[in-house]
């Protein structure tokens, strides 16, 4: 099982300093991915729930640095680990920019990004940004098409009811193929991920839950002519650390208890888990405490 880390971006941890130290230490230590998120906002009153804990948005996400920019900070203080996004929201980036920001970091790490996209959950950032919330997963759809077109066509056309790229050279083009990773929970969401994406963006949840969902994925892959073993499952794990005891694993626990946790997802198919410890360390040395003493716990 890979392990990575969700560098510093939000909360307390929103600043260059401790983003530089905690890429460059979690690269020495040995971890194999770096992963940043995506948040525009926090409406004070707010018209969908949050989806984790008890529903309300974490206070450390009212401060929240932009993942592109993030990213290609990461790229530059290492050399080894890859690069992810869990998830960006696709559908607030027109296409063609979406691909350039991408390229550009893969570019930076001479190939080292995993590209993560998802729909999102808040209506308000979708207003904000100025994209219907309605028909949102057909914006999705068209959107990995165009993707598509621009990484992998020369000359590059594309065009349908929202967006139109005349014929044209869209250059540099990524190193290689980016690893394209979709997160979602719903029927129609595993079945889009089996149908076109290269694995699974999950989150920490009890494995009677997860395993019936990657079966579904793997079940839309072999519907549509693709290799299921080729699929790859990477959980996101945002554990609240507490005393021995107190805690209800995957949520919250001791680190050995949450180890155990992400040992049984890695034995039920998870390929890589990257922990969010950004809302249970104090600073950039409890982060880093915390992390390696998670690698030393995960086999």
């Amino acid at each position: 099982m890979r392990i990575g880390l969700a560098v510093p971006q939000y909360g307390r941890f929103a600043s260059p300093s401790s983003l530089r130290l905690v890429a460059q230490e979690a690269e020495a230590m040995g971890l194999d991915s770096l992963w940043v998120g995506d948040r525009l906002m926090t409406p004070l009153e707010p018209k969908d729930r949050y989806p984790g804990g008890d529903g309300a948005i974490p206070e450390e996400h009212g401060v929240f640095l932009d993942p592109f920019a993030v990213l290609s900070v990461a790229a530059s203080v290492t050399s080894r680990v890859r690069l992810g996004s869990s998830a960006l929201n696709a559908c607030w980036y027109p296409p063609p920019l979406l691909a350039r920001s991408l390229t550009t970091i893969d570019r930076l790490s001479d190939g080292r990004l995993d590209v993560g996209l998802g729909l999102g959950w808040s209506s308000d950032e979708y207003a904000a940004v100025g994209v219907p919330w309605r028909s949102r997963a057909a914006r999705y759809e068209a959107t990995l098409d165009a993707l598509e077109a621009i990484w992998h066509s020369d000359p590059v056309a594309y065009s349908n009811e929202l967006w139109t790229v005349a014929p044209s050279r869209i250059q540099p083009k990524p190193v290689g193929r980016p690893p394209l990773y979709l997160a979602g929970f719903s029927p129609g969401a595993l079945q889009r991920i089996g149908r076109r994406a290269d694995g699974w963006l999950t989150a920490a949840m009890p494995l009677s839950m997860l395993v019936p969902m990657w079966d579904s994925v793997r079940r839309s892959a072999e519907s549509a002519g693709r290799d299921p073993e080729a699929l790859r499952m990477v959980m996101r794990a945002n554990p609240k650390i507490t005393g021995k005891g107190r805690g209800t694993p995957p949520v919250s626990g001791t680190v050995a208890q949450i180890a155990g946790y992400l040992n049984e997802a890695a034995a039920a198919g998870v390929h890589e888990i990257f922990l969010d410890l950004q809302l249970t360390a104090t600073d950039d040395q409890h982060l880093l405490k915390l992390a390696g003493e998670f690698r030393s716990h995960l086999t």
